[in-house]
């Protein structure tokens, strides 16, 4: 295949836009930003489930505790209705023994149930305490989780506004080549997966960093201005330039 010669290198133009966009749609993938969403994320789902242990824990305290207050205030009514039988004078001596029997029971019951009570007061005052500090731990990962997420989403927007920006340019050096060529040269590009064109600089192909050697050597520089050459190594198109060593 001919082409001109200066239209060849107007491929390198073409191949600098791709190498452009391959290095934005590299950085897309292997955005640093989004890591570290993905690690503020998985932190604040830990700190959101310890809110959600440490608020059980609370009610649970809660529950058990307002059961106790109940208890002892039965254990506190039925000894106000003992005493007030034993004040009225209208009960038998038996009666009476057994009331006071009762009431030394109801004490020691009412006395074991308050230390259980205030046991449990105090674990729930620190389950309180625990829980407002995972509650705090998870704003301050949720105000992280978000400053990340603006960051990727800056980072993105950066990268949106670049690929537009190369995909004009691109555009426009692409309409400044030949069809025929242009054709070649896309073809080669899905083959590579970069770029369809590479310089020819100091005998070596600047797409794969192979140097012509021999036969292959000779071939490029005797080659007609217009032929339109490829790297037997990785098959571009060498555009050839005052550089190339020939």
């Amino acid at each position: 295949m001919k082409a001109d010669h200066f239209d060849q290198q107007k491929l390198l133009a073409l191949a600098a836009e791709d190498v452009a966009l391959g290095q934005l749609a590299h950085r897309r993938r292997t955005l640093p930003e989004n890591a570290a969403v993905e690690a503020a994320a998985g932190k604040e789902r830990e700190l959101a489930t310890a809110v959600v242990r440490a608020e059980t824990e609370v009610r649970d305290l809660q529950r058990e505790v307002k059961r106790l207050e109940g208890d002892v205030e039965t254990v506190r009514a039925r000894v106000t209705r003992d005493q007030g039988l034993l004040d009225s004078g209208s009960v038998s001596a038996k009666q009476m023994t057994d009331l006071q029997h009762e009431m030394q029971s109801l004490a020691r019951r009412q006395s074991d149930l308050e230390d259980q009570e205030l046991e449990l007061m105090e674990q729930l005052e620190t389950a309180e305490v625990a829980l407002a500090e995972a509650q705090e731990g998870q704003q301050t990962a949720q105000a992280e989780l978000e400053r990340a997420q603006q960051l990727r989403d800056d980072a993105l927007a950066d990268i949106a506004d670049g690929t537009a920006q190369h995909e004009a340019a691109r555009t426009e050096a692409a309409a400044r080549i030949p069809a025929d060529l242009l054709a070649l040269y896309e073809r080669i590009r899905t083959q590579t997966g970069s770029t369809g064109a590479a310089v020819l600089k100091a005998r070596q192909c600047q797409g794969c960093r192979i140097e012509l050697f021999g036969k292959e050597l000779a071939a490029v520089r005797n080659a007609d201005p217009h032929e339109v050459v490829r790297c037997d190594n990785c098959g571009r198109i060498l555009v050839r330039t005052a550089e190339s060593g020939l």
